[in-house]
Order: C-alpha cells, then structure tokens, then sequence
C-alpha cells in the first residue's frame, strides 16, 4: 500500500510507492528556521517511487543549499519535501498522511541544535552528517 502525503490546505498531494529507507531527525537551522520548529523528520526515500498526484502548479521550490531545493506550498506554505539532483529524495515526515511505517533512527546537525531544545531519547546523535551520508543524498 502507498504512503500517501500532503500539505496542511490539501491543494498538494503526493504517493511514495515503496517504503522509507530511514527516518532522521535533523536540527540543522535551515530545517528549524524551514519549519519552524526544534528540528524537522525527514523520510529518505527511493526518488523512483515518489509522485506528485495533485497540485504541482501549487509547490515552490526553494535552493536551500547547493543542490538541494526545499518543496513547499505556495497557498499555506506547509514544508513537504527536499530535492536533490531534480529527484524528490526526502519527504517531511508531517506531511505524512496517517502512519509512515517507520519511526526515527537518528539525530543529525545536533552541533546546531536550538540552545532552547533539549534531547531526551536514547536515538544515536551525530554532530553534522552520520557516517556514510552526505550531502549528495
């Protein structure tokens, strides 16, 4: 069964074929300052298995780094994915429409941590990238 997805007024949707390889939380100030909250969920997926399936007119892209674009909708500006290389590899975990199957496995970027937020799970911490990832994701 698909993951289905989609911004806070439902003008965007989206359907992941597959399931996600990881699940991270990311305390970078981009994504905090991007949504506005301690830190972002992100779900790495396979680009292959994404699809937009209502509301392209309505997403903006954003460059938020060299080659990674922030998606967003441009009517209620809900955060929904990132794009790497013109392929849609991450997806925000709260636009997630119901359970995503999976749960996180990491904190990433803790060195940049809001200084208001403190950690409490027992999830492995990693001061920027994890070891074996980087930012050609």
């Amino acid at each position: 069964m698909p993951i289905r997805g989609s911004c806070q007024c439902g003008s965007v949707r989206y359907e992941i074929a597959g399931s996600f390889a990881f699940i991270g939380n990311c305390h970078c100030s981009i994504c905090r300052k991007s949504n506005g909250a301690a830190y972002v969920t992100w779900g790495i997926i396979d680009p292959e298995q994404f699809r937009w399936t209502a509301g392209q007119e309505c997403i903006e892209h954003y460059q938020s780094s060299a080659e990674r674009y922030r998606c967003f909708c441009r009517k209620c500006g809900s955060s929904l994915a990132s794009r790497h290389a013109g392929r849609i590899s991450e997806v925000v975990l709260g636009s997630v429409d119901g359970d995503p199957g999976a749960r996180p496995i990491e904190h990433i970027f803790v060195n940049s941590k809001a200084a208001w937020h403190a950690i409490t799970d027992e999830l492995p911490q990693h001061g920027e990238w994890p070891p074996g990832m980087g930012q050609g994701l």
